[in-house]
């Protein structure tokens, strides 16, 4: 997909995420999630903070200053740390409200970006990102990352996860191939499920997982022969 195309999935995602979120029980986002460590509450107190930031290239360096002062190896983490503490005493309700005021910019911020500015390569501590694009960043993993922590939420809450071929089977498609060419990867894919689909060159040997699943593994989440966690970035 071109640029314009991640955007439009991108703002997309914010919309099916927020109809997810607005459906949610008062206990459901006190349930632990996949996300090590980290609530449902957690998970979307991290995703607004995230839009915040892309939205606004001022709030993306405050962030930045302040994640200096949180311990750990990884920038990423650090800056999810200042997200969540930030957002320690906000309500669902506000939390929501804030998501809904913020996603809608990110869009229009990440859309607005300059065509120069996105071929910009920069280093990054991400596992299975090492150096890449801002166009790549803004475009490809803050889009999969909003995606990804819709069905962590779904999988915490029991709430559906709704899937399609158009929205969902595109994302998905986008990793399987993208996993397809790193060394080691086989030919060819098959993806079970709604989103699922056959990628690359499938022959007699080719691995069947489910869609959802195969994606969990990549980004972390779960374990599939064969399928390592640190080639393609969610």
């Amino acid at each position: 997909m071109n640029h314009d195309e991640w955007l439009d999935f991108a703002d997309h995602e914010y919309v099916k995420l927020l109809q997810v979120l607005s459906a949610l029980s008062p206990d459901a986002w006190d349930a632990p999630t996949d996300c090590a460590g980290w609530t449902v509450r957690d998970v979307v107190a991290h995703i607004a903070g995230a839009a915040a930031s892309t939205a606004s290239l001022r709030e993306n360096l405050r962030q930045w200053r302040l994640s200096r002062r949180h311990e750990g190896d990884q920038l990423i983490d650090r800056i999810n740390d200042v997200q969540l503490a930030e957002r320690r005493d906000s309500s669902p309700s506000a939390l929501i409200s804030e998501l809904s005021e913020s996603a809608p910019r990110s869009v229009i911020k990440r859309r607005g970006t300059p065509h120069l500015m996105r071929r910009v390569r920069i280093p990054t501590d991400t596992p299975g990102l090492g150096w890449t694009t801002v166009g790549h960043l803004n475009d490809v993993v803050y889009t999969r990352d909003v995606w990804m922590h819709r069905v962590d939420i779904c999988r915490a809450t029991g709430h559906p996860l709704i899937l399609t071929s158009g929205h969902d089977g595109q994302l998905i498609g986008d990793a399987a191939d993208a996993w397809l060419v790193a060394p080691g990867s086989p030919k060819g894919l098959s993806l079970t499920g709604p989103a699922g689909g056959q990628f690359g060159s499938p022959d007699d040997e080719t691995p069947a997982f489910d869609a959802i699943e195969f994606c969990r593994a990549l980004s972390g989440r779960g374990h599939l022969n064969g399928v390592r966690a640190d080639i393609v970035p969610f």
